[in-house]
């Protein structure tokens, strides 16, 4: 086991840096030798003397090293490090010949002059005063930044939110920190609170302090927006906010209350009960509610198609609309806003296509969107019709405050007329409201989901609160076509929503329960189908066509063990074969990994040599290229190919088994999923319905059956605390 060491040395050189994650290799002089230094170090520059913290390695092209960890600057010790650090380019504004200079006038006192009196850099020939200014203030940010850095690098934050900092706060932040450390949890910079508990503790900040006590009340509303919720019961929300930051219920109540007074949180009241909510979900949802309800009221009513209309787009399509189908047809013209709804096989996509043409016949320019890319190349494929993400088709980019802006909004809108949103509900409430924002009010807005899938990733319950608001025409298609009858996967799916038992016994259809009795078998049985039974018996490839679902991550059957014993079977490493190492996974070129969160600016190189930029939480690509040494590694998903820094790979999961949660939008050949042995919190009807209808060709569950009429009997919904059903009464009431 390698111990951690501590070299001093001077910077001689920098061979490479990776200005996007700062990693950085380095030829140091210690001990009279020269020496390799890696790792990421940011702002160290030639000239620099340093302490590092790591390890010595042996690479087998470059030899032996010292892998710092991390790693404390020292200012330029002598008259040669300092011009040989200004010198080196490390300061804007000052080459070799200019660094000569300075140094050649102030000597060994260069770096203070240049930092606490620029004025006098205006005393040599060539530099002026502006100049001199210039220099001064980009020393200052570097030194700043630099000293941040070395302050937070204990607690292993990331060079690129020091710099987020230093930008926020300026060259008094390590001083503001240290004061109130609390500032690093506000928005924009995010670092958790618990990380922010252990800085506190070590600046003596007492737990009453006020600024503690507000940080965690924000805190533990933002955390429950990973559970889903917009906002939360007052009497729940202040009871844990007491038990986290042990105070009293008093101490907790009054803070909350000087947050609603100054306008960081707000209040809702239903139902005669006080919710507590960010600003931002609670102007969100108050938005969604009102834009919705002024297209309700203002929408000019487009003449509907009569049964001769209907009757041609039949004969075009070449089927026979039910009932519920016409009367869709007929709703999306009278009513500006219109929600669809219905399991598989029901005949969505047949309603959906002959809406659109009928649409089309009258010269009303559509759009298409989805929240996922795999859910708009569905929908594109299904409807012959281009289909974008919600995030591309706002045109998403980052602005120079490094904040995320959508090109399209109010003042710039989408120039469509009908808007068809798929998979709504799989929309948050923060993306669905940037959507209505960009929308004229004159644009119609058709929403399809499912309304017995599991809801959205992000906070809140769009589909189902417009749903239960009861203001708006529904149509639920509930009559499964002969075709799809033929089907159990869409048989079954139904007899889930429709709480009735299911023949296990038949053998001659899509559908499969192998029965096994212990985690043991289950998991032997898993892997035995995706790596070699199922790709022998129908030809499905195991990485691309195959996909595990489980209910649960953490579970002997939950994907970070399946992920481990798949890769094993199906990506074993190879002889020196490069990898690298993420909380416990090894990851290799040919891996499936799936992106988990939004990333608007992660670039990628598309197949025809054009660049763009965007990554988005559910995309699935493969491993191509590891650089060991830089820390990156390439992943290409679909026709494109993303470059994955040291920072960014965080950003990633293995996905040869992925959760039912992050499988919504999506659809795979085959789908397998272990049953067996979950905790009573995962045995609900939503999420066993979601698993089965991501299967399109084959469907096998392996477990118990018991465990599948647990779920199935269990209709309890997933509790989600919103207001926005409150609010579409509310608008819906006064304007009625």
């Amino acid at each position: 086991m390698n111990t951690k060491e501590k070299i001093v040395a001077e910077v001689l050189s920098i061979t490479y840096r990776n200005e996007v994650n700062y990693y950085t290799v380095a030829e140091v002089l210690f001990d009279k030798e020269k020496l390799t230094v890696v790792g990421i170090l940011p702002f160290l520059n030639e000239g620099d003397t340093a302490e590092f913290y790591g390890t010595y390695i042996f690479h087998p092209t470059y030899g032996r090293q010292f892998k710092a960890e991390s790693f404390e600057r020292r200012a330029p010790q002598n008259i040669a490090s300092i011009l040989r650090y200004l010198s080196s380019g490390a300061i804007k504004g000052i080459g070799p010949s200019t660094a000569s200079k300075i140094v050649e006038k102030f000597g060994e006192n260069s770096l203070d002059i240049i930092l606490e009196e620029p004025e006098a850099l205006a005393t040599i020939k060539g530099i002026s005063m502006e100049k001199a200014r210039q220099i001064s203030s980009e020393y200052e940010k570097q030194y700043g930044a630099r000293d941040i850095m070395m302050l937070l690098s204990k607690y292993s934050i990331s060079p690129n939110v020091c710099i987020n900092i230093y930008k926020r706060f300026g060259s008094n932040s390590s001083l503001l920190i240290q004061q109130n450390p609390y500032i690093l949890c506000e928005q924009g910079i995010d670092i958790d609170f618990e990380t922010v508990e252990d800085m506190a503790a070590d600046y003596a900040i007492p737990k009453e302090n006020e600024f503690r006590i507000a940080a965690g009340l924000e805190y533990i509303l933002r955390r429950n927006l990973n559970n889903g919720h917009t906002c939360l019961p007052k009497s729940k929300f202040i009871e844990t906010a007491a038990k986290l930051l042990e105070c009293g219920i008093n101490v907790a109540e009054d803070a909350c209350y000087r947050l609603i007074e100054c306008f960081r949180f707000a209040v809702k009241i239903i139902d005669s009960k006080e919710y507590i909510s960010l600003p931002e979900y609670y102007y969100a949802e108050e938005y969604i509610a009102a834009r919705l309800c002024a297209v309700k009221r203002n929408m000019l009513g487009e003449i509907p198609p009569d049964s001769l209309e209907i009757d041609f787009v039949e004969n075009k399509l070449g089927i026979k609309f039910e009932e519920m189908q016409r009367k869709a047809i007929t709703e999306a013209f009278k009513n500006g806003v219109l929600i669809l709804t219905g399991g598989p096989g029901t005949g969505k996509t047949t309603t959906l296509n002959a809406i659109i043409s009928l649409f089309e016949s009258r010269e009303l320019e559509i759009q298409l969107a989805a929240p996922t890319g795999r859910a708009a190349k569905r929908i594109t494929e299904l409807t012959g019709r281009e289909a974008m993400t919600i995030h591309r088709l706002l045109e998403v980019e980052w602005g120079s405050d490094d904040n995320l802006k959508f090109s399209r909004n109010e003042r710039n809108p989408l120039t469509c007329q009908v808007l068809i949103v798929d998979e709504i509900s799989m929309v948050d409430a923060i993306v669905f409201e940037k959507l209505l924002k960009a929308l004229k009010l004159s644009c119609r807005i058709i929403l399809v989901g499912d309304a017995d899938q599991l809801p959205s990733i992000g906070a809140g319950n769009i589909l189902s609160d417009i749903l239960n608001s009861d203001i708006f025409p529904s149509i639920r298609l509930n009559k499964v076509f002969r075709q799809a009858n033929e089907s159990l996967i869409v048989t079954n799916a139904h007899s889930i929503i429709n709480n009735e038992k299911i023949d296990f016994a038949r053998k001659d259809s899509d559908f499969f329960l192998l029965k096994r009795n212990d985690n043991f078998s289950v998991i032997d049985t898993v892997l035995q189908l995706c790596c070699d039974r199922i790709p022998t018996a129908y030809g499905f490839d195991p990485l691309k066509d195959i996909q595990v679902l489980c209910p649960s991550r953490k579970l002997d059957t939950g994907t970070v063990n399946f992920n481990n014993l798949l890769q094993e079977r199906l990506n074993p490493r190879k002889k020196k074969q490069p990898q690298l190492c993420y909380k416990g996974f090894f990851y290799r070129v040919g891996d499936k990994v799936m992106q988990t969160k939004n990333n608007y600016d992660l670039q990628y190189k598309k197949d025809n040599g054009e660049y763009s930029s965007g990554i988005f939480n559910g995309d699935v690509g493969f491993i191509t290229e590891i650089d060991v040494r830089a820390s990156t590694m390439n992943v290409r998903f679909d026709d494109k190919t993303a470059t994955y820094f040291a920072e960014e790979i965080g950003q990633l999961e293995p996905a040869y088994a992925i959760t039912v949660h992050k499988s919504q939008g999506s659809e795979f050949d085959c789908v397998i999923i272990p049953l067996f042995n979950l905790p009573t919190k995962l045995k609900y009807r939503n999420l066993l319905y979601t698993a089965v209808t991501r299967a399109k060709k084959l469907l096998i569950v392996v477990g118990s059956e018991r465990e599948w009429q647990d779920m199935v009997d269990n209709d309890r919904k997933t509790l989600r605390y919103t207001m926005l059903k409150e609010f579409l009464r509310e608008n819906n009431f006064e304007n009625s």
